[in-house]
């Protein structure tokens, strides 16, 4: 059974994709940016967001297995690092965090998107 998320993003509808999708105890949460004055801000926001994608489909942060953060500049790693540490310190998912040109829009300094896994969820989860 598919579960498709969404929220009040202006790019969900004309792009076509959820902010969370979930497939029996398999759950994706879309690359999020937040608006925020420097990196450590936006990443922050940004996993807030996260966290509420995810409990909307029935799992939390401590579910992910795997996070991805793409950044404008490398250089802000200590600051982006920082603010995933805060989260996921204890959690420890496999995570990537990769320099890339720009995101969607020229504010954004940073996007991270998550996988998570919930243990005995099995095909039917509750709604």
């Amino acid at each position: 059974m598919r579960q498709n998320f969404s929220t009040d993003a202006p790019w969900e509808p004309v792009v076509g994709y959820s902010r969370a999708v979930r497939v029996g105890p398999h759950i994706w949460v879309s690359g999020t940016v937040a608006p925020g004055p420097d990196a450590y801000s936006q990443a922050k926001e940004a996993l807030k967001r996260i966290g509420e994608a995810l409990t909307r489909a029935g799992a939390g942060f401590s579910d992910v297995v795997r996070t991805r953060m793409f950044v404008t500049s490398i250089a802000d790693w200590e600051q982006i690092g920082r603010a995933h540490g805060e989260v996921f310190g204890k959690i420890l998912p496999a995570t990537s965090m990769i320099e890339i040109k720009s995101l969607i829009a020229p504010e954004y300094q940073v996007e991270i998107e998550v996988e998570a896994y919930v243990e005995g969820l099995g095909t039917n989860p509750p709604l």
